[in-house]
């Protein structure tokens, strides 16, 4: 299950395949077109409260990925259908965060790594 992650603000590119949007907020200055999304995943995102107690301390990493994954066993739906749509094409976990390594798209895909 190859899913890729890829800063919203970069440049989309045809190796990106399906890209998924997965922050529960909309990129600041960046209009729908720019940004190519064929999905907006909220309900994937990190909830608001943990968003903002994690506030990309990296000391609350790990704290923050056990607590998130506590999360997504509530959505257990949408991210069957992302783990089966990855392994029929390419998709991309598009994200705004500056913090590349330690970002709701990287844990969101360290979890369906382990249970995709």
């Amino acid at each position: 299950m190859p899913i890729r992650l890829k800063r919203v603000y970069e440049k989309p590119g045809k190796e990106d395949g399906y890209r998924i949007l997965v922050d529960r907020l909309w990129p600041r200055g960046l209009s729908k077109q720019q940004a190519k999304i064929d999905l907006w995943l909220k309900e994937a995102a990190p909830s608001t409260k943990l968003r903002k107690w994690y506030g990309h301390d990296p000391a609350k990493w790990t704290a923050f990925k056990s607590r998130y994954f506590s999360e997504l066993k509530r959505c257990p739906r949408s991210l069957a259908d992302i783990v089966a749509r990855s392994r029929r094409e390419s998709v991309t976990f598009v994200f705004s965060s500056k913090e590349g390594h330690l970002n709701n798209a990287v844990a969101l895909k360290e979890y369906l790594e382990k249970t995709g």
